[in-house]
């Protein structure tokens, strides 16, 4: 594809993602892609065969910038506790100052695309299931290092880490207040500081 066309594709998929993300696969009409991405109807579909298309396009950039945050925020340590507590923190400000407008892709598309759009659903679910082998990896890590206790469960933290930090980012926005999320994250700061390994004991 020359330059062009891949830079005007491009400039298509990041200002279409927004408009998926806050309106969802069938709330996002053809007139408000055409409206966000400056183009006409015919001009999109030379890019893309298909709304379906662009819209999966469109939550793999979505997620790229939501991801592309958390890897940045595990840059400088290698602490599992620091990195863990980084990662909450780093979610949670998308309370405040969302990545991508609309908030998080993977919340907003598991629940519009779950009936509608099995295709995107299935994106989803890959997404959180990177982020649940991350966590997990994180966790695994710290107890092979004896940074983190024995016992700790990387499978059942994954689930209690983004089932509250999705949960409370939804609270935030039905409500409007974002300190539904910032209860959630303190919470969850405070649970994995208690996952630090027992200190040796002196001699």
């Amino acid at each position: 594809m020359p330059a062009k066309g891949a830079e005007t594709r491009q400039r298509i998929v990041e200002r279409a993602a927004p408009v998926f993300n806050q309106r969802g696969f069938v709330g996002a009409s053809m007139r408000d892609l055409v409206e966000a991405t400056g183009l006409e109807k015919g001009g999109i579909y030379n890019h893309f065969g298909s709304k379906e298309h662009l819209a999966l396009e469109a939550y793999d950039f979505a997620m790229s910038q939501v991801t592309g945050a958390i890897q940045r925020s595990q840059e400088g340590t290698r602490d599992p506790v620091e990195r863990l507590q980084r990662m909450i923190r780093s979610f949670a400000k998308s309370a405040r100052k969302p990545v991508i407008a609309g908030g998080c892709p993977i919340m907003n598309t598991a629940i519009e695309a779950d009936d509608t759009h099995p295709e995107l659903r299935d994106r989803a679910r890959h997404s959180m299931t990177l982020w649940h082998r991350l966590i997990g990896r994180i966790v695994k890590d710290g107890v092979t290092d004896g940074l983190l206790a024995p016992n700790t469960d990387p499978y059942g933290l994954a689930s209690l880490i983004t089932a509250s930090l999705e949960g409370g980012l939804m609270l935030a926005r039905l409500y409007d207040d974002a300190a539904h999320a910032e209860r959630v994250v303190e919470h969850l700061v405070a649970h994995v500081e208690t996952l630090r390994a027992p200190a040796e004991p002196t001699r």
